[in-house]
This record gives C-alpha cells, sequence and structure tokens, in this order.
C-alpha cells in the first residue's frame, strides 16, 4: 500500500526526566506511537523528537534503534523516521495473534475492572462517539488506546500486557486508516457491547465483542490493501 508523500508530524512538548533519559526516552516515543501521535504517511525527525522532549540527539536515535528493530518504525531517511507500510500478511499474522491473546486477556479482565474502570470505560466511549461526530480521528484513536488497555490492564497480567503492546505497537498507527470507512462506529458499538457483558458478570461475551472489533478493523484494512 503506497502512502503519499510523507508530511511531519506534529509532536508535543514533553519534557523527559533526565535520572532515566534512555528508557524515558524510548516509553514516550512507544506512548506516541500507541496513543495515535504519529499516523501512516506522516514522519518525525530526531532532531524534532529531541526538541520535543528537550534533550539531545543521542538518547533519540537510541530509542528510535530499539523501535525500528521492534518493527515499530521504520527509516525513511538518515535523520527521520515513520510508520511501516502495511503489508496484507503481516496484517493477518497480527490479527490471529491479537485475536488469541487480546480475547484471553478481556476474559481474564472481565471479572475485575472495578466500578472506577467501568466509569472510565464509558467515558472513552462517549469521547470515541464524540471524534465520530467530529470527524476527528486522532481523537478516536488515542481513546480506543486508552479503552482496550484499561480493559486489559485489569487482566493482572503483565506478561499478557508486555505481548500486546508490542502487537498494537506495529498495527494501531493503521487505525488512522479506518477513518470514514464507518469502522469506527461499528467499533464503538463493540465497546458498548463489552461493557454490557461486564455489567452482567458474562466473560465469555466480553472476548467476542474484542473479538469482533479485532476482525472488523482487520477485514476493513485488508478491503483498502486489496
Amino acid at each position: 500500500m503506497a502512502h503519499p508523500q510523507r508530511r511531519t508530524a506534529r509532536l508535543p512538548l514533553k519534557p523527559v526526566n533526565r535520572g532515566t533519559l534512555p528508557g524515558e526516552i524510548y516509553r514516550q516515543i512507544k506512548e506516541l506511537i500507541l496513543d495515535g501521535g504519529i499516523a501512516p504517511g506522516e514522519l518525525v525527525t530526531i532532531q524534532g523528537l529531541a526538541d520535543a522532549f528537550g534533550v539531545s540527539a543521542m538518547p533519540v536515535r537510541e530509542a528510535l534503534q530499539r523501535l525500528t528493530a521492534e518493527k515499530a518504525l521504520t527509516v525513511v531517511s538518515g535523520r527521520s523516521v515513520g510508520i511501516p507500510q502495511l503489508q496484507a500478511a503481516r496484517l493477518r499474522d497480527l490479527c490471529r495473534v491479537r485475536i488469541e491473546i487480546e480475547t484471553l486477556a478481556t476474559v481474564w479482565a472481565a471479572g475485575n475492572l472495578s466500578a472506577t474502570d467501568i466509569a472510565q470505560l464509558e467515558g472513552l466511549v462517549a469521547a470515541m462517539a464524540q471524534a465520530v461526530a467530529d470527524g476527528d480521528p486522532h481523537q478516536f484513536v488515542r481513546a480506543n488506546h486508552e479503552f482496550h488497555f484499561t480493559v486489559y490492564r485489569a487482566s493482572g497480567s503483565e506478561t499478557l500486557l508486555s505481548i500486546i503492546e508490542g502487537l498494537w505497537l506495529q498495527v494501531s498507527p493503521y487505525f488512522h486508516l479506518l477513518h470514514g470507512s464507518g469502522n469506527y462506529a461499528l467499533a464503538n458499538h463493540e465497546h458498548e457491547q463489552l461493557l454490557v457483558a461486564v455489567r452482567r458478570n458474562d466473560p465469555q461475551a466480553a472476548g467476542r465483542a474484542i473479538r469482533a472489533d479485532i476482525e472488523e478493523a482487520a477485514k476493513v484494512l485488508l478491503g483498502l490493501l486489496d
């Protein structure tokens, strides 16, 4: 899937605690990817990230090397990176693994979500509905990420959470491409179904809602590739 000419992503100013510089830079860039701060077709430069974090270029370069090794980013030129181009075979593989791992995490989480968690999920569903109404893909992608990871954190498994985070680093930027397809509204319907399942203490139904969410998004993305 060919991207148009890349544009520079707009980066928020996020000064970093220098006491834990290398790991913190890596974490901040990873969160930027997961929250939809870098979309397909956009690029970020080493200097732009260094300026945003208020650091030198060296720790940024080290963090980018880790993220390119993890296939979350790809080198566009010597001093800039972007989201890798989406390949159908890679998407299918990611989808298969996501279905198994994220469904399991949801089933484990369903009985552990507190009243506060559920209230937060309800607020995120409302935020995504507003993003659909406003035509704001960045806001939808951010709220979608927080919704899913609020659920997954409640699984109580750091191992599962780490695996899911690695999968999302590779796939979540492509959720921007779903804007205009109608998938955002459908995805939010599945989020609502998950909330219904959690309220009636039905882990299996919650797992089915997550599975449907993943499958429908993958179907649309594969259609765009075809």
